[in-house]
């Protein structure tokens, strides 16, 4: 099919696959750093729940607290009244005091029962003065229990608006990280993209003269008619030239992507549907697609190719391009892509 095109006309330049495997590699791009972000928000939540926790805990021992302190005031309030009363009796005796004086003055009969009397009330005075000093030493502890707890109250506050503000900065973080993901991800995109074009631009340059080769989507093809023997994993000798261009402009990528880029070149094999005969050492479809990338990847290796910039993979039959039951379809369906991907 590919043929007959070829003899229709002068091949044009196919812009589409470029388009195509810039939007499929911004998509898995911006997938995978999603997930990045989606799982530092995770973290950061989880912090944030842990710091919500020890906040509601605070607020708890707030409140006790808070609870304390208007006991402890009833307390005094209850003193302070028992002491105005004291007062007031204390009053009382001393006017009573002062009235039996008078009346001791007044007549001498009286005198001695008026002593009494004033002995008795100034034992009462002495009570009621031992009762006061106690009370005014009780509102004394008060106040000083009640300074402790706005003391208390005070540390607990400030270690609030302490967590809240972490609380602001941990939110801040996460905007900010959101911003630097989406710039690295626009960056990586754009790089990505710019090499993948030159590339394939290059690749379009060496197998410009075949009118066999295809590109679908974001791969080139090649028929594995051109590359091996039925049945086998052996290069032709005739492929050989071609696969050394292949390798020269590969070491070329290499040389101009930055190292920050984890980049590889996937080599996929493939096969039709029809099963092997009993000629050949392999036991199905995959086993012989997966030996002939790894073939393909053996030999760019022998060239120079760096070997973690390449990856072997077999399909076997199982994503044709042409689902017809045609030996053209089968002819199409027998191939070797190249891909270029992030790894």
């Amino acid at each position: 099919m590919a043929i007959a095109r070829a003899r229709r006309g002068p091949s044009r330049a196919d812009y589409w696959p470029g388009f195509v495997d810039a939007m499929s590699t911004l998509l898995l791009v911006f997938i995978f750093l999603s997930s990045l972000f989606m799982l530092a928000q995770f973290f950061l939540s989880q912090e944030i729940t842990g710091k919500d926790t020890v906040l509601n805990r605070l607020n708890s021992q707030i409140n006790e607290l808070t609870e304390m302190l208007a006991l402890e005031r009833a307390k005094g309030n209850d003193l302070s009244e028992t002491l105005a009363s004291l007062r007031a009796n204390l009053s009382s005796a001393e006017e009573e005091r002062d009235r039996l004086r008078d009346l001791l003055d007044k007549g001498s009969g009286a005198e001695s029962a008026a002593q009494g009397r004033i002995t008795g009330l100034e034992g009462d005075l002495a009570d009621e003065k031992r009762i006061s000093q106690s009370a005014m030493a009780q509102v004394e502890l008060l106040n000083q229990q009640i300074a402790a707890l706005r003391r208390q109250i005070g540390a607990l506050e400030s270690a609030l608006e302490a967590s809240e503000s972490r609380d602001r900065e941990s939110q801040t973080k996460i905007a900010d990280l959101g911003r630097r993901l989406n710039v690295a991800l626009a960056q990586r995109v754009q790089e990505l993209s710019r090499y993948r074009s030159d590339f394939f631009g290059r690749l379009r340059e060496i197998l410009a003269g075949r009118s066999d080769v295809e590109v679908v989507g974001d791969r080139f093809v090649l028929p594995a008619a051109v590359l091996f023997p039925s049945g086998t994993d052996d290069i032709n000798d005739s492929a050989r030239g071609e696969l050394d261009k292949l390798a020269a402009a590969i070491k070329e990528l290499e040389a101009q992507i930055p190292p920050e880029i984890n980049w590889v070149i996937r080599v996929d094999g493939h096969t039709d549907v029809r099963p092997l005969s009993g000629f050949t050492r392999f036991r199905s479809n995959w086993e012989l697609s997966a030996a002939r990338a790894i073939a393909v990847v053996r030999y760019l290796i022998g060239q120079g190719v760096s070997p973690n910039r390449l990856v072997a993979a077999g399909f076997g039959e199982y994503q044709p391009l042409d689902p017809g039951t045609t030996e053209e379809a089968y002819a199409r369906n027998r191939r070797i892509e190249l891909k270029l991907t992030e790894r």
